[in-house]
């Protein structure tokens, strides 16, 4: 699969360590590695920067001038988003909605929601999806009005083009294994990172959703990867190499159980590793849930998103401490 056909622009260090995790997998019983795409320099780091190589690349050659995006009051897709814009010269607009049940100083003031103004994003909260797309239709018009193109992004960066960046880092694994058997365990939310890899990684692939049900996820997934293979001129994968579960979803997006709160104090005590109650959090969770030691060794794909920790600020202090 020829990526160089694409435009990208480069936002991210490559490859980003894959390390040996010898306490953690002496407390699993099984061997993990970690595959730190949290690490990045820019916008302190994260999986999305993958993808928003390919999608600002695409806008860049489409001649944006203003990227709009949306997510989460804590999105870390928001912050990347803002971060790479900054980077570039590029006017942000991020489109932040009330999708998770909590409120609170840490939440609303704390975490990403500091990032994306120290990046220079303009934020516009909504309490709704009513108020999130006439924002959207409004910003739209704006730009319009002051002759500006605007490149909209999708939740997550999660499209045909945006998980090009996780089939590009197939290669980078396979390359950073040199043959070593392993399988890979990832977050799914919105689905790009999970169908990137899909399509790139013929090994096995475990995913553990973190906002929607197996069923819903397995559909994103498929769903996205059908488009991934169009978008390459390839036939879509058959997936049999593809485990979903939803045993460690809990309540629902951004909502953390008590399963959750000991994978991070279990990955922070052994390796010093930082995940977030939102993403590595649930998955790192069905890690402890099902290490699998029989299978062989797992890598474990950190995603980023340590800003987040701090948005659940007094819960985190007592469920950690």
């Amino acid at each position: 699969m020829k990526l160089d056909r694409f435009p990208r622009v480069r936002l991210g260090t490559w490859p980003t360590p894959l390390e040996e995790a010898p306490r953690l997998s002496d407390a699993l019983g099984t061997t993990v590695l970690l595959k730190r795409d949290d690490v990045n320099g820019l916008g302190v780091g994260g999986n999305k920067l993958r993808k928003l190589e390919f999608l600002l690349g695409r806008a860049l050659a489409d001649g944006a001038d203003t990227v709009l995006t949306f997510g989460a009051l804590q999105t870390n897709h928001g912050r990347q988003t803002a971060a790479a814009c900054a980077k570039l010269g590029l006017r942000c607009e991020l489109v932040l909605t009330a999708k998770v049940p909590r409120d609170g100083e840490a939440y609303e003031r704390s975490g990403n929601i500091i990032l994306d103004h120290l990046f220079g994003a303009n934020v516009h909260r909504c309490a709704d999806e009513v108020e999130t797309g006439a924002t959207y239709d409004r910003l739209v018009a704006e730009a319009a009005a002051e002759g500006r193109k605007v490149a909209t992004l999708p939740v997550g960066g999660s499209d045909e083009v945006g998980l090009l960046g996780y089939v590009a880092a197939a290669a980078e694994i396979r390359e950073q294994l040199d043959g070593r058997h392993a399988r890979i365990l990832v977050p799914q939310g919105s689905g790009g990172t999970a169908a990137g890899l899909a399509l790139g990684w013929a090994g096995r692939l475990d995913i553990a959703c973190v906002g929607h049900s197996a069923a819903e996820s397995g559909e994103t997934l498929s769903t996205l990867v059908d488009a991934g293979a169009r978008h390459l001129g390839i036939e879509p994968p058959a997936l049999d190499h593809v485990r979903i579960t939803d045993r460690t979803l809990g309540p629902g997006y951004g909502v953390p159980t008590d399963e959750v709160w000991e994978a991070l104090r279990l990955f922070g005590r052994t390796e010093g590793v930082v995940l977030d109650p939102v993403y590595t959090g649930k998955t790192a969770a069905a890690l402890l849930a099902e290490p699998r030691p029989e299978e062989g060794p797992v890598v474990f794909w950190h995603t980023g998103g340590l800003p987040g920790v701090f948005g659940y600020g007094p819960e985190a202090l007592t469920a950690v401490s």
